[in-house]
């Protein structure tokens, strides 16, 4: 649990900000989706396996289209926002979304989520339309994501994740 987080700084992931990343991404799931993904699943995470992923995610490339930005504070990752184009087949043109929000758990409460995602809003831009998705049980995110603008759409799926399947909403601001 972190008790003082200090100046939080928002910028551009890079290859180094890998293992972090991974870290921080399998601590939220495991934190976040207890109760909604079956728990052999989040005990079964291992951040160094996705490091390669992560790694090869943030390279710079023609091809990479994806954005990622860290907040940190004291030198630690608390957490990332990544977004690109909208994967979905009836997106808009230019529509974006928002492929993760994650903190360490022990930042929960502290704004560094409304940090990242103000970040995110303003590099796309306030007329460009921008859509995610969101698991249906996870009410904190759904409130976090209201409050920020976005509304769900009608739209839903489900998504098996550690063998069961997981019914996600999809949510639009734009």
């Amino acid at each position: 649990m972190v008790e003082h987080i200090g100046e939080v700084t928002i910028r551009p992931a890079t290859t180094r900000d890998a293992a972090d990343i991974a870290g921080v991404h399998v601590r939220s799931w495991q934190e976040g989706y207890a109760g909604i993904v079956p728990d052999d699943h989040l005990r079964a995470l291992d951040p160094a396996s996705r490091v390669e992923d992560w790694t090869r995610r943030l390279t710079p490339g023609p091809d990479n289209r994806v954005r990622t930005y860290v907040a940190e504070a004291g030198g630690r990752v608390l957490g990332f926002a990544s977004y690109g184009p909208s994967r979905d087949e009836d997106a808009r043109r230019g529509e974006r979304e928002i492929y993760a929000i994650y903190l360490d758990p022990g930042t929960w409460g502290h704004g560094v989520a409304r940090d990242l995602i103000r970040t995110v809003l303003a590099q796309v831009g306030e007329q460009t339309p921008v859509s995610l998705w969101v698991p249906a049980d996870n009410d904190r995110a759904r409130h976090f994501y209201r409050r920020h603008g976005f509304s769900p759409d009608g739209v839903e799926r489900l998504e098996t994740v550690g063998g069961a399947d997981l019914l996600e909403v999809r949510y639009r601001r734009g």
